[in-house]
């Protein structure tokens, strides 16, 4: 009997075996930075405002501009470590605004409704440099008030995890506040960006990575000899995984216009841009809504294009409970996947009837997955 279930067994290895004969083993390593997908969260900077604060937008409901509803901002982020480390993403989100002579956001013009001094007391705004935040005056709670203190931390994690699948770091160059929009209520306004401005915005990147960028992959690097960055990408020229490890990848989420100017295919910069897929610039595309628009995400992933998209929104699946849009962004073959709930909404234990337990992972909590989209395979570890 014994003898009969040793035989049994052999047999069945002999038939995997034989099933798995001649079938081509993917090393993660051997596969372009392209052909897998990773998490990444939204705005990763964030802290959830003051109630005060969202009280009082609440009442300004009527006349504020939909990207300014309290709604959308009642939200918070872990530290990027925990982020890091216990979440495993790989692409952040940063809103940054301009402040090249120091002080522009010192003060939260709002403060008093709150019976606080306007003035900060943070040291930090007062220097020059880029600020983090969402927006300035109403949602300025963050991990990080400097641009180059963030930068910091990320080259620390990195310096400690050399072998780190690449990281993208997405940088929306904010140009709007509610002063434009509620010219009355005399809110703090935002600085535009000018090239010179992007010209510091590449300094502060080399401050923190260095003036060679080692550890940064470029523009100039993934064009190499080609005319364009979108002919780079469409003859396949991103590089593999093994080569892409360790290393960083910047792209300018707004303003892309002004940091390409006199930058032809983004020559000498340090950044990518999010660009139509007709621009000579084109390497990464954005799309939102992954339900709304698979099959354009699909088709633009098969030409060889790294896609940014959202697996859901903030405040809406933590709701709903609703996973067709994190489904979509699985499926569709989007290699940047943003997300605000990599770990269920932190109010869902107490207020289970008004949030859901909705959270956005790969299966096992894996750090990455082959693309399902071109390659075919489902999904890989780190």
């Amino acid at each position: 009997m014994l003898k009969s279930s040793f035989y049994s067994l052999f047999i069945t290895l002999i038939c995997f075996f034989s099933e798995m004969k001649g079938q081509e083993i993917i090393s993660i390593d051997s596969l372009k930075i392209n052909q897998i997908q990773t998490l990444g969260s939204h705005n990763s900077y964030h802290q959830r405002a003051n109630k005060f604060m969202l009280r009082f937008m609440k009442g300004l409901n009527a006349v504020a501009p939909k990207d300014f509803k309290p709604k959308d901002l009642d939200y918070a982020h872990e530290p990027l470590f925990v982020q890091l480390d216990s979440f495993h993403l790989r692409s952040f989100e940063i809103d940054i605004y301009a402040d090249p002579k120091g002080g522009q956001f010192y003060k939260r013009i709002k403060n008093n409704l709150l019976g606080k001094p306007k003035a900060s007391d943070i040291a930090a705004l007062k220097e020059p440099g880029f600020k983090v935040m969402h927006i300035p005056d109403i949602d300025y709670n963050t991990h990080y008030y400097t641009f180059k203190s963030m930068l910091a931390d990320f080259k620390k994690w990195s310096d400690a995890h050399p072998t780190h699948l690449p990281i993208y770091i997405m940088i929306e160059c904010k140009e709007e506040t509610l002063a434009d929009k509620i010219k009355k209520l005399h809110f703090t306004p935002s600085i535009k960006f000018s090239p010179e401005l992007c010209d510091d915005l590449d300094k502060e990147v080399k401050s923190i990575f260095g003036e060679d960028l080692a550890n940064v992959i470029t523009p100039d690097e993934i064009r190499d000899t080609f005319t364009t960055l979108k002919e780079a990408v469409l003859a396949g020229n991103f590089p593999s995984v093994a080569a892409a490890r360790g290393k960083f990848i910047f792209i300018v989420m707004q303003a892309a216009n002004t940091y390409s100017k006199n930058h032809t295919s983004l020559k000498d910069r340090a950044m990518f841009v999010f660009a139509s897929p007709n621009e000579a610039e084109a390497a990464f595309i954005k799309f939102d809504d992954a339900k709304a628009e698979e099959q354009q995400i699909t088709a633009i992933v098969k030409k060889g294009f790294i896609v940014r998209t959202r697996a859901d929104g903030p405040n809406v699946q933590n709701r709903s409970g609703d996973y067709s849009q994190q489904q979509a962004a699985f499926r569709c073959g989007a290699q940047i996947i943003s997300t605000d709930y990599y770990r269920p909404d932190i109010r869902y234990k107490k207020h289970p009837r008004r949030f859901t337990n909705y959270f956005t992972r790969f299966s096992g909590n894996d750090i990455g997955r082959i693309n399902p989209v071109n390659v075919p395979v489902s999904k890989v570890k780190e």
